[in-house]
């Protein structure tokens, strides 16, 4: 233990640990004890205890504060995106853009075929706007909807969407998390795509042959109710002026993303124009456009399944992820300005002696981080940063670090309920877990693609494919220190 300019010690690994572990117990005990799916308070306590540990290691309280804070401000892209999906629910609801949609999916698409045609729609509009977020409570919400009407049960459309929007987020250059996990492993951005495709498109052929296969053997698909059916498309048409029009904000912000415009403005552009169109196509009010964005669209079809679809969204919806996401962002913030994660992964890569190590240590500490602070950016900066030079000096490519924190951080941020990434699908896709619907849970091990990526590039990094050496390109950007030091493993 030594001091540092801040007067306080680095933390021994028991000690790192410590906080970690009680805000886990705790986080426990309000799950499964209490079966209180609200984990906000336990990780606001977990704050509270990485201080006072912290506090009687030497550091002074406004120091800790500051590394709260500065999780937060990092975080704020992430809240402003929130707020924004929060008002496109909303509004594309009462523009009826949702309901067309629901309308042409429950005309056009099979019972059978669904939950495989759902994973890829959900791909192809997250790889063109590069975010897993909007794609999960736009189109994923419509999803739910097509599903329901096909009395398939919610946890595997959710699967199927999850699997398909987070896809899109860890493969799109448009996305923030793609660009995020090159950023700080120093690597380009489109090697880094081109490296994860060994991995992804193996666990996407995967999920969807299994999609299949459930649609076709699983999913009775022969008790559809046809009557149903035509109960909710009925009431579609009764409440909404149904046309192709209604199709424009979505391809507004499709357009934009193309066009290489940001995700924030992209997505807003899509609640103004689905503001006009529930003005001017649906015949609501400028006041009540603004309510539904502010508290969420309401309507009483007189289809009871109709209504619990539709009525949703805005950005009071909302409150509950952003609050989770600042608490959990606060208390990663406050683990590593404390210097505990930094002190855990240390002790990690001095146990790692082998390339398959190696990589499971920085997916796994990807994982980890996602675990317990609740942020997909944490956990690919984090390891990102502290995992580079071991690759470095061991002879190995920093792109097998980068698709190691990118399948650790990105794809399975949404598996974790209390992470921002299952927060956003359990809250959009209405999973109801909170009210005590917790077999809706079942759509982590249904989200197929998202676990299996991870999983074949152990196995990659077990057999040695598709794992690269360090490049000659990168061997000559090394300052001389550094290629000095280097003892290439045995892979």
């Amino acid at each position: 233990m030594y001091m540092n300019h801040h007067n306080g010690t680095k933390p021994s690994f028991a000690m790192a640990l410590l906080p970690i572990a009680l805000t886990l117990l705790l986080l426990t005990i309000q799950l499964f004890v209490f079966n209180d799916f609200t984990p906000h308070i336990p990780l606001a306590i977990g704050i509270g205890i990485t201080a006072i540990l912290a506090r009687f290691r030497g550091y002074k309280w406004h120091y800790i504060e500051g590394g709260v804070f500065n999780a937060l401000r990092i975080a704020l892209p992430s809240i402003a995106i929130l707020i924004t999906v929060g008002m496109i629910v909303a509004i594309w609801i009462a523009s009826g853009t949702v309901p067309v949609l629901i309308y042409y999916g429950l005309k056009l698409l099979s019972p059978e075929f669904f939950l495989a045609s759902g994973m890829l729609l959900c791909a192809i509009v997250s790889v063109s706007l590069g975010t897993s977020w909007g794609t999960v409570s736009t189109i994923g919400l419509a999803l739910v909807g097509i599903g329901a009407g096909f009395n398939i049960p919610i946890y595997w459309t959710a699967g199927a969407v999850v699997s398909g929007a987070f896809f899109g987020d860890k493969m799109s250059p448009l996305s923030d998390t793609t660009n995020l996990a090159p950023a700080v492993t120093g690597v380009n951005l489109f090697d880094h795509i081109k490296n994860m495709l060994p991995t992804t498109f193996p666990s996407m052929l995967i999920a969807l042959c299994i999609y299949l296969f459930v649609g076709f053997n699983v999913v009775d698909t022969q008790s559809v109710d046809f009557t149903s059916i035509n109960v909710i498309t009925t009431g579609l048409e009764t409440s909404f002026n149904l046309s192709a029009w209604l199709l424009l904000p979505p391809a507004i912000v499709l357009f934009l993303s193309l066009k290489r415009m940001p995700s924030l403005p992209s997505l807003f552009a899509g609640v103004i124009a689905g503001a006009a169109l529930a003005i001017t196509l649906q015949g609501f009010s400028l006041h009540e456009t603004f309510q539904f964005m502010q508290n969420g669209f309401s309507i009483n079809t007189g289809v009871t399944e109709l209504d619990s679809l539709l009525n949703r969204g805005g950005i009071q919806s909302m409150a509950w992820v952003i609050t989770l996401v600042m608490i959990s962002l606060g208390f990663g913030g406050a683990l590593e300005r404390t210097h505990c994660l930094e002190i855990i992964i240390e002790v990690i890569l001095k146990k790692t002696h082998s390339f398959f190590g190696l990589q499971a240590a920085a997916m796994g500490t990807a994982f980890a981080t996602n675990l317990v602070a609740g942020d997909p950016y944490l956990s690919i900066s984090l390891p990102g940063r502290m995992f580079a030079p071991a690759y470095i000096k061991r002879g190995y490519s920093k792109l097998n670090l980068s698709r190691a924190v990118e399948e650790g951080g990105t794809l399975i941020s949404p598996l974790i309920p209390w992470n921002a990434g299952g927060a956003v699908v359990i809250t959009s896709l209405g999973l109801g877990i909170a009210e005590g619907n917790i077999e809706n849970l079942l759509y982590i091990p249904f989200a197929f693609a998202c676990w299996l990526s991870p999983l074949i590039g152990l196995i990659y990094a077990a057999t040695g494919r598709f794992s690269p050496k360090l490049s000659t390109a990168e061997h000559d950007q090394l300052p001389t220190a550094a290629t000095q030091d280097m003892d290439p493993i045995e892979a």
